[in-house]
C-alpha cells in the first residue's frame, strides 16, 4: 500500500487523536477555478476539503513526500534523456509573502533535485526586453522527465503591466490571448501545467513583513517597495480577477489556494502536484540490458 494513502486511512481512524488530519473532499476540485468564481469570496484563512490542524497537516505532508519522490523519480528515469516525453510545469503566483519560498522548499524540495528545474522570473533584462515577452519563459519550459517550477511567470505580465499600466489596454489583451495560446501548445506538447494562485489576506501580509522587520535575518527578504505594492492591493486583486477569467482553461486550470495558513497551502500544492502525476502515470523503464547476465558477470568478479 502506498505511504500517502496508508497515511489518510490512518488518520481517518484515528479521528479523535488531537493532531489527527485528513482529506475530507479532493481539493483538486474545491480549489481549480470554474466559471462564475471570485476571487473575494475565497477565504484566505480557510482549508478547503481538510480537516486537521498544523501538526497533522505538518506529519501528512512529509508521509505524503514519499510518494510524491516516486513518482518524481519514475518520471525522470522514463523519460530525461527522451526526445520528447510528459513533464510537469508548476506556476506559482502571489503577492510577496504568500509563501512561493516556502512551497518551494517544503514541498518541491522534499524531491530529487536532478529532476527539478526551477526559474524565478525578476524584471527583464535588456536582453529580455528585445524579445516577446514569453521568449524567455519559453527558454525555461521543462523538458521530458522533469518537473518545472516557475516562481512568478508569465504572468507578471499582464498583471503588473495592467496594474502600472505598462502595457495598454489592447496589449494585455493581445498577451493574454498569446498566454492561452502557448499553454495550449505547451498541454499538446505533453507538458502538464500546474497554475497556482497563493491567495493570502493584506493583513496577514502585513504581519509577515513585521516579523521581517524584527528579524534581522529576514532582514534580506524586505523590500521598501512592498509597501508601495501594498497601496495597489485592490488594483492587483482585481488584475488577479481578469487573469482568473481569461487564462484559466480546460488545457491550463487555475487554482487558489487559501494561503493565511502555510501549513494548510504547503498540502495542497503537494497535493496537486501528485495528482498531475498519478494522472501522468509513469513506470519504470524496463532495462535496455540482460538483467541474469549482468548479475552472473558482475557475480565473477
Amino acid at each position: 500500500m502506498r505511504d500517502c494513502e496508508y497515511e489518510r486511512m490512518t488518520q481517518t481512524r484515528t479521528d479523535e487523536a488531537p493532531s489527527s488530519g485528513r482529506w475530507t473532499q479532493n481539493p483538486t476540485g474545491l480549489l481549480r477555478v470554474e466559471k462564475g468564481f471570485r476571487l473575494d469570496a475565497v477565504d484566505t484563512r480557510a482549508t478547503p476539503g481538510y480537516q486537521g490542524d498544523k501538526r497533522a497537516a505538518n506529519h501528512g505532508l512529509a508521509a505524503c513526500a514519499r510518494e510524491l519522490g516516486d513518482l518524481q523519480e519514475r518520471l525522470y528515469a522514463a523519460h530525461h534523456e527522451a526526445d520528447s516525453g510528459p513533464s510537469v510545469l508548476l506556476v506559482l503566483q502571489a503577492m510577496d509573502t504568500a509563501g512561493k519560498g516556502g512551497i518551494v522548499r517544503h514541498v518541491v524540495g522534499a524531491v530529487d533535485p536532478q529532476g527539478i528545474e526551477l526559474a524565478a522570473f525578476k524584471k527583464p533584462t535588456a536582453e529580455e526586453l528585445a524579445h516577446d515577452f514569453l521568449w524567455r519563459i519559453r527558454r525555461r519550459v521543462p523538458g521530458p522527465g522533469m518537473i518545472g517550477v516557475f516562481d512568478r511567470s508569465h504572468y507578471e505580465d499582464v498583471l503588473i503591466g495592467k496594474v502600472r499600466e505598462l502595457a495598454n489596454p489592447e496589449e494585455i489583451e493581445q498577451r493574454f490571448q498569446a498566454i492561452n495560446d502557448f499553454e495550449a501548445e505547451l498541454a499538446e506538447a505533453g507538458v502538464r501545467i500546474v497554475k497556482v494562485m497563493l491567495h493570502i489576506s493584506p493583513d496577514e501580509q502585513r504581519d509577515r513583513l513585521l516579523k521581517r522587520l524584527n528579524r534581522p535575518d529576514k532582514h534580506w527578504k524586505y523590500n521598501p517597495g512592498d509597501v508601495d505594492e501594498r497601496r495597489l492591493w485592490p488594483d492587483y486583486m482585481e488584475a488577479y480577477q481578469t487573469v482568473f477569467d481569461r487564462t484559466s482553461t480546460e488545457a491550463a486550470p487555475w487554482f487558489v489556494v487559501p494561503a493565511d495558513r502555510k501549513w494548510y497551502s504547503r498540502l495542497a500544492v503537494q497535493r496537486l502536484l501528485q495528482e498531475a502525476l498519478e494522472d501522468i502515470g509513469p513506470q519504470w523503464p524496463e532495462a535496455d540490458f540482460d538483467v541474469e547476465a549482468e548479475k552472473r558477470r558482475l557475480l565473477a568478479t
